[in-house]
């Protein structure tokens, strides 16, 4: 085989996704051995060791102890709404999505008062070390961990306020435009920034994925008057799920 100007890795690498990816190699079928791949395409065996690597860090392939290399089942996409932050029930973003979705979402959270990092503070426009409530949440779908969050608002704000907790009190499970409307504070602009980056080991015990794989990253904040009062960054497995905006024209 002619390799050409790219990397001779890269190139055995990218026959092997291919075949993987039009059923040749199906899920679950042993990946060929790396003396197999030495013969095959007439590379040295760290030519051959080197394209498996990339095949395991894309996530195409994952190692058995004792057992080999296989082709890894891909998970089918499935969409995560974000549409429009609406008012007028004591609902969050994600309990309005699942049911406009018919599905049956739960989620666990626990609140905390904390020291605000010095990249939350600047999204929020205090100074760092001021205190913030930091709640964290991981939403499931149907039992399975579909997304993490972990929410800052200013003791500032809901300090000493009946929305102080997000979970519990009069207010608690409400979305951040009801509690805030709740203590005279109106949101009136929301943002959000979409990234990615890997997945760090923690999120990724919680969501049920492999080390390093590519997250998506949304950092989403709340604005009354042109202050923030809450920032949140959502995390999502990118190979499991789709983002979908519902951005009405005004």
């Amino acid at each position: 085989m002619t390799f050409g100007e790219q990397p001779a890795y890269l190139r055995v690498a990218g026959d092997l996704r291919r075949k993987i990816v039009d059923g040749s190699l199906p899920p679950h079928a042993r990946l060929p051995s790396q003396a197999r791949i030495r013969e095959e395409y007439g590379v040295s065996d760290t030519v051959a060791l080197e394209a498996r690597k990339v095949l395991m860090a894309e996530g195409l392939v994952e190692g058995r102890s004792g057992s080999g290399t296989y082709v890894r089942e891909q998970p089918v996409p499935r969409r995560v709404a974000r549409s429009g932050y609406r008012t007028g029930g004591v609902s969050t973003p994600f309990r309005q999505e699942q049911a406009d979705s018919g599905a049956r979402g739960t989620w666990d959270s626990s609140s905390e008062q904390a020291d605000a990092p010095a990249d939350i503070a600047k999204r929020l426009g205090i100074e760092p070390g001021e205190r913030v409530m930091r709640t964290r949440y991981v939403y499931r779908d149907a039992g399975e961990a579909m997304m993490l969050s972990t929410s800052w608002e200013p003791l500032t704000v809901t300090g000493r306020t009946p929305v102080m907790l997000p979970e519990e009190g009069p207010l608690g499970g409400a979305g951040v435009v009801d509690r805030m409307a709740a203590i005279d504070v109106i949101v009136d602009n929301v943002v959000e920034e979409v990234g990615a980056r890997p997945g760090l080991a923690e999120e990724s015990v919680q969501l049920g994925g492999v080390p390093g794989h590519v997250v998506l990253v949304i950092g989403r904040t709340y604005f009354a008057s042109g202050r923030a009062v809450e920032t949140a960054d959502v995390i999502v497995p990118a190979d499991r799920y789709r983002l979908a905006y519902h951005l009405p024209v005004r």
